[in-house]
């Protein structure tokens, strides 16, 4: 998602190809490739061509141990799946072709990728739907987390299943984009069955938080950012929301000194290091809490968390001079464990977190716009912005005594701009070729 900010120099859209390309007839596709060979990473074929099931487990820590998937009130799916259940895991590549699009306007891909997508949502809800109507996933989800013990045998995630309903949301987006309106009715009307399905089984009104469910149907005890993704996938009602918007300003659980972390600070298990899927924060994570509550409106505390994570990266930055692949909630520091030179996710941090939050831009190609809201009384601004076929320079001059602002836009494509500075507002229409300046 960050490489959007550099397309088309850098189409890391593109990386998606890969796995379009390597989908199995019957919609499935592998979450591991071997960049040599072209072939799906090989412990996640299911060369037994048995039921579903977990090559590796339900804690990867604790070794490597087969185990099988039981549904509970459906029927075996068959033929069996070409892929096992720790390869079919997090399935937002619509939401990436979506926030692709906001940058590019790129309809033309979306219809390439449609069918793809249509497939493999199918797919998934062959072989990874519970008779309950959520949906099942292992330790892939988080390797080590301290809820992947109670998913064994076919519990079912509040990650996975809520990520199900944004994907259905998403096809009906595209659809929507697409002018396909019984698709997109279709893949709207399952979003909201299986939101219904999660309010009913995963949140607690007690406990007020969603959680993941056993086989037996029973709601675990494990507090974990994965109930976030209902703010993503909408699932939450305004109530709700709020209840999780409160933990994310809990010290006691999600308001780390690093926010947010994988799990709840006053949970057992939970490392003020790290600790890998236990306490650590990630950016993908991250990412997926900040879209959720703007979803609700929450944009302070969005901007807030966004910020928090950007400062954190720098720090950790400076004092050992790369990116990680995680970070440490309670101190400034890299996780332990964690991988250094770790762009791959880490560069939302650096790239969108700093152009969206901290430059404040938020660019919409569909609508040919790009809204401003200015924090830093600084000198701000960014140069050679790509988004829609266009390069604009926007540069904010540093606020005078009077607090008026000097703002300075030059594009070689015309576009809509709104510009938000200390209660005050400015929407110019901006040509192409032109320099643009105005006071704020």
């Amino acid at each position: 998602m960050f490489c959007n900010y550099a397309h088309p120099y850098v189409p890391g859209i593109c990386s998606l190809d890969n796995f379009y390309g390597r989908q199995h007839e019957d919609g499935e596709i592998c979450r591991e490739i071997n960049r040599t060979t072209g072939r799906d990473f090989e412990a996640w074929v299911n060369r037994e061509r048995e039921p579903l099931f977990s090559r590796w487990g339900y804690n990867w820590q604790q070794g490597t141990e087969k185990v099988e998937v039981v549904y509970r009130g459906r029927p075996i799916p068959t033929p069996p799946p070409q892929l096992t259940l720790d390869c079919l895991n997090h399935p937002i590549l619509a939401w990436a072709e979506l926030e692709s699009y906001r940058l590019t306007g790129d309809r033309d891909r979306l219809r390439l990728v449609w069918e793809p997508l249509v497939a493999y949502y199918a797919a998934l809800q062959k072989y990874l739907r519970q008779g309950n109507g959520l949906y099942m996933t292992d330790a892939a989800s988080m390797d080590n987390a301290t809820r992947n013990p109670y998913l064994d045998s076919g519990g079912t995630g509040i990650d996975i299943s809520s990520e199900m309903c944004l994907f259905a949301r998403n096809l009906a987006q595209i659809a929507t984009i697409l002018g396909r309106p019984r698709e997109a009715e279709r893949y709207h009307q399952d979003a909201q069955s299986l939101a219904a399905l999660i309010n009913e089984h995963m949140w607690d009104g007690q406990r007020r938080f969603y959680f993941d469910v056993t086989p037996d149907g029973q709601r675990t005890p494990v507090k974990s950012i994965a109930a976030f993704w209902t703010l993503l996938a909408q699932v939450a009602s305004p109530s709700q929301a709020a209840t999780l918007v409160a933990e994310l300003d809990n010290p006691e659980t999600f308001k780390t000194l690093h926010r947010v972390p994988t799990l709840a600070a006053d949970e057992p298990g939970f490392d003020p290091n790290g600790g890998y899927w236990n306490g650590a924060v990630w950016a993908p994570t991250t990412q997926m809490v900040v879209v959720g509550l703007e979803k609700y409106g929450y944009a302070d505390l969005a901007r807030t968390i966004a910020l928090n994570h950007l400062s954190h990266i720098v720090a950790v930055f400076r004092a050992t001079g790369t990116i990680w692949e995680n970070y440490a909630p309670q101190r400034v520091a890299q996780g332990r464990p964690s991988k250094g030179d770790f762009v791959g996710w880490s560069g939302i941090g650096p790239i969108t977190f700093l152009i969206e939050y901290a430059i404040g831009i938020k660019a919409d190609a569909t609508a040919n716009t790009i809204v401003w809201n200015i924090h830093s009384a600084a000198r701000v601004g960014i140069e050679r912005f790509w988004f829609g076929g266009k390069t604009a320079s926007l540069i904010c001059e540093r606020a005078k005594i009077d607090g008026t602002r000097e703002v300075v836009v030059k594009s070689d494509g015309a576009f809509d701009l709104t510009v938000r500075w200390d209660g005050r507002a400015k929407a110019v229409r901006v040509p192409a070729g032109e320099e643009v300046r105005f006071h704020l």
